[in-house]
């Protein structure tokens, strides 16, 4: 009955404020005669009513915590597809997201042959100072082993309460006995931008991945100036996968580059009593004029839509990639009392032409959606115009100004090449490969490096040593499709990731992520257009100095 009563109370804290909003507008949208009310107050009663027989008669113990999580997210989902609910762990790591930071050892994981392992300690953090390595298997966790679980349940157990103590015990190539490392736990930074650098002749690029939090525009800053005092005349920004997040730090990253008073976003949503039309917009008077190219694809959703949106329809970056998710929806965040809460959808974005983000979702599967398998079948009509009188579209996310999609041959790639070059990188960085003592690595990663081209070269030498490795590998993993004649085909491919594997070892995942822009074709693409980027900018700059005279710029 204890439980009965705690989802009572979760459902009156969601349903309530309908049901008093309902009473308070009925007159609006009801007709007055106080129906809305009343269906609001009929569905808190058969909701508990169906809970309590459900109690009584099914045949099995209820899990109640499953029952009212599924019942609320069915709920909301039956309005949108991002309407959503989250128990008290997921509120706690959504609020951590928005922090940019989470309480563990510090590390990132992956998994390799139904395997877990270190693959690189984040600077300064538990798992850094501990001395834990890249390739390092984890196998246990504070006595329990790992065996059989995923990155994702490994992750979850070294994740917990800052303070608390955890013992890690793993396996590295070249030593015969686990190592056991005890460890605390603490809060670990996550910024958003896990990497930027040089990348050729004045190019500055910043890989702003993880998402718009409460630090995104510091570090935006930040490393603007790094990259300005190296040279940087150009910059391309790479928001491909940034799912989103504050909206307001979109705007003053976007305002970072356009002028005080040209419009970010327009916000509009049904009920403008409780939520008012609002735009926001720059208020910067000294904007960086550099050329701009900015990278998208199918995973920029939200906040990284709105950033691109706003650069693109007053005609200050190029884009380049994939068309965007379509993620245009207001959504405000709704803690509950017992420590759970939801977000919930109150309003659509607008680009500053007047272009709706969100990618329709009615009439199709929450499948469809999400994975976009209907996505070149929708046709857009919504036609509008950038400040320099280019045609846009809205109604479906953001479409690029140059359309490049990823390679092809890079998942079979990753498919056939992913397993043998991380065990192989794994042994040559522990000193295990004959005849190549200069790629053993036996310190912490420098994350502070410039990653430089002869940094770790992987020559024949090394490619002849993986050849001999590979004939193990495949005795091993007799499945594999990794074979000389692959390798005679996919060399390139191979020897970056290699040089990937070990960059992580010495340098960290960051600055290793460098690495894998040389054989990336939208980023390639993304530098072939900043010639395109420095007109653009340079019409920018004068049509800013004609509003400025008042005048009308001239060619």
């Amino acid at each position: 009955m204890k439980l009965i009563n705690r989802y009572l109370l979760l459902v009156m804290a969601l349903l309530l404020p309908l049901v008093f909003a309902g009473a308070h507008t009925s007159q609006r949208f009801s007709g007055g005669d106080g129906n809305d009310y009343l269906s609001r107050k009929k569905i808190t009663t058969d909701l508990l009513t169906a809970m309590t027989i459900a109690e009584a008669n099914y045949a099995d113990k209820l899990d109640f915590d499953k029952v009212y999580k599924a019942s609320i997210l069915g709920m909301l989902h039956t309005l949108d597809p991002h309407s959503s609910y989250f128990d008290r762990k997921e509120w706690e790591e959504f609020q951590n997201d928005q922090r940019s930071r989470y309480s563990g050892i510090g590390a990132y994981i992956a998994q390799r042959n139904d395997k877990v392992y270190i693959t690189s300690p984040f600077n300064d953090t538990p798992a850094y100072r501990a001395g834990l390595r890249y390739g390092d298997q984890i196998v246990e966790i504070s006595g329990e082993s790992t065996l059989g679980l995923s990155s994702n349940q490994v992750s979850t157990k070294l994740i917990g309460p800052e303070g608390t103590p955890v013992t890690v015990k793993v396996k590295r190539a070249g030593v015969a006995e686990p190592l056991e490392f005890k460890l605390v736990r603490r809060g670990v930074p996550l910024p958003s931008i896990p990497n930027y650098g040089m990348i050729g002749n004045g190019i500055g690029y910043i890989n702003l991945f993880r998402g718009f939090n409460f630090t995104t525009t510091d570090e935006m800053r930040s490393a603007i100036a790094d990259l300005k005092s190296q040279g940087m005349t150009q910059l391309i920004l790479d928001i491909r996968g940034n799912r989103g997040g504050l909206v307001d730090q979109a705007n003053k990253v976007a305002s970072l580059f356009l002028y005080s008073g040209q419009k970010v976003v327009s916000m509009r949503g049904r009920n403008q009593d409780i939520f008012p039309p609002r735009d926001l917009g720059s208020r910067n008077s000294t904007p960086d004029e550099y050329p701009l190219v900015v990278l998208i694809d199918r995973g920029s959703a939200s906040a990284s839509e709105i950033l691109a949106g706003a650069l693109q329809d007053h005609d200050r970056a190029r884009l380049v990639g994939e068309n965007s998710f379509g993620k245009g929806l207001v959504q405000n965040v709704f803690p509950l009392r017992d420590g759970s809460g939801l977000t919930l959808t109150t309003g659509h974005y607008y680009t500053p032409s007047g272009r709706m983000i969100q990618r329709a979702y009615e009439n199709r599967s929450f499948y469809d959606y999400i994975f976009h398998s209907d996505r070149d079948t929708t046709k857009r009509t919504e036609e509008k115009r950038t400040d320099a009188g280019r045609i846009v579209y809205g109604g479906g996310g953001i479409d690029p100004d140059v359309a490049v999609k990823p390679s092809p041959k890079e998942i079979d790639y990753r498919r056939t090449w992913w397993e043998p070059t991380f065990q192989f990188a794994r042994q040559l960085v522990n000193g295990q490969i004959a005849g190549l003592p200069e790629f053993k690595i036996d310190h912490a990663p420098d994350h502070s490096h410039r990653l430089a081209a002869s940094d770790y070269v992987i020559n024949d030498k090394v490619m002849a040593a993986f050849k001999k490795y590979l004939a193990d590998y495949k005795k091993e993993y007799k499945d594999a499709k990794a074979d000389d004649a692959r390798l005679l085909k996919d060399m390139d491919w191979v020897r970056r990731q290699i040089r990937y594997e070990v960059i992580t070892a010495a340098y960290g995942q960051e600055v290793a992520s460098q690495v894998l822009l040389e054989g990336d074709v939208q980023v390639q693409r993304a530098i072939a257009e900043l010639p395109n980027a420095k007109i653009m900018a340079e019409e920018f700059r004068k049509e800013r100095a004609a509003l400025k005279t008042g005048g009308t710029q001239k060619d």
